[in-house]
């Protein structure tokens, strides 16, 4: 009696793989497609290429606190800091990161640099675009990382302007 019911399972099994042989394949048209992603959909979850965040005034967020390296299990951050200057202010706290290097032949993408972080400094972005037959073009520095500053135009006049063109 087993013979037969597994028999049967197997029949079924099969029917399915059949039934889905026949049905038209659907493509993603990821390089071809539309937007700046070019057709690729993200989950909301995803943790793609690192980002450097800044705050409202343009100013780095990062503090060089080191929670993030600490708390790297592969140990792919790579941080050295310094002190802000009165003339130059690089982030809004005493000290900034003047070297901030993240290796991604190591990173395995586990996300404890961005819980770690207090400023919430660095995020996951959505770049996924990593792979490289160069293992050096795979260590992202500071300038990398690193979100770009919005360029105002010159008719901004108040901080309403300001904060309609950034939003």
């Amino acid at each position: 009696m087993s013979i037969v019911r597994d028999a049967a399972a197997i029949a079924k099994g099969m029917s399915i793989t059949l039934k889905q042989a026949f049905q038209p394949t659907e493509v993603e048209n990821y390089p071809d497609g539309k937007g700046p992603m070019r057709g690729a959909k993200f989950q909301e979850r995803f943790r793609g290429k690192h980002q450097l965040q800044r705050d409202e005034n343009g100013l780095e967020k990062c503090v060089a606190c080191f929670l993030c390296a600490a708390a790297c299990p592969s140990n792919c951050i790579y941080i050295e800091a310094a002190e802000n200057t009165e003339e130059k202010r690089i982030s809004s706290a005493e000290r900034y990161a003047k070297v901030y290097n993240i290796d991604y032949n190591r990173c395995i993408f586990c996300g404890y640099c961005v819980e770690a972080c207090p400023t919430d400094a660095i995020t996951h972005g959505h770049g996924f675009e990593l792979a490289s037959l160069n293992a050096t073009s795979l260590v992202m520095r500071k300038e990398d990382l690193l979100i770009q500053t919005p360029v105002l135009p010159d008719a901004v006049r108040s901080d309403k302007d300001t904060a309609e063109i950034l939003a």
